[in-house]
């Protein structure tokens, strides 16, 4: 596997305007000032990214209450992510980079292993932008199940 772009705790946020869900942009410097939780997922609708985005819309009051807002950021048309937004009842923003260039500057596209394969994918990974616009934390290859709830023990007090 080719080592891609990481990104570190410390270093300066990408930035980026996406559409989201309903076509309006958002950016990341919409957030400067406040604490931000950015996850890129695979695909909406999918168990794993169901899972996951189910998991951040259940605990958000608690990462709110630690002073977090979340951004989910997948590949998808907005149009699917609307529908996804609907069925799941998520009330956060899901944007859509079709692209897939906030993913690869991120660190968040590229080879990965799936069963074994290398393949070229999104990387299912979240960070902690700080009200600077830094990297408080940066996680690649994270799983579906038990990450929210693994961020949330871990998060900076």
């Amino acid at each position: 596997m080719t080592e891609q772009n990481r990104l570190s705790p410390g270093d300066q946020a990408p930035a980026f305007t996406l559409p989201d869900s309903e076509g309006k942009p958002v950016s990341l410097s919409d957030y400067l000032g406040r604490s931000v939780v950015v996850y890129f997922y695979p695909a909406a609708g999918t168990p794993g990214c169901t899972k996951q985005a189910c998991d951040f819309q259940e605990n958000l009051a608690d990462l709110a209450g630690s002073g977090y807002e979340v951004i989910g950021i997948s590949p998808d048309k907005p149009e699917k992510l609307a529908k996804f937004a609907e069925a799941e009842g998520l009330r956060f923003p899901l944007l859509s980079d079709v692209d897939r260039e906030v993913l690869t500057e991120w660190g968040a596209f590229g080879e990965k292993k799936n069963y074994g394969r290398v393949v070229q994918g999104v990387i299912r990974s979240t960070f902690l932008v700080d009200p600077q616009g830094k990297i408080a934390k940066a996680m690649y290859n994270v799983r579906a199940t038990g990450h929210v709830a693994k961020l949330l023990r871990e998060l900076p007090a």
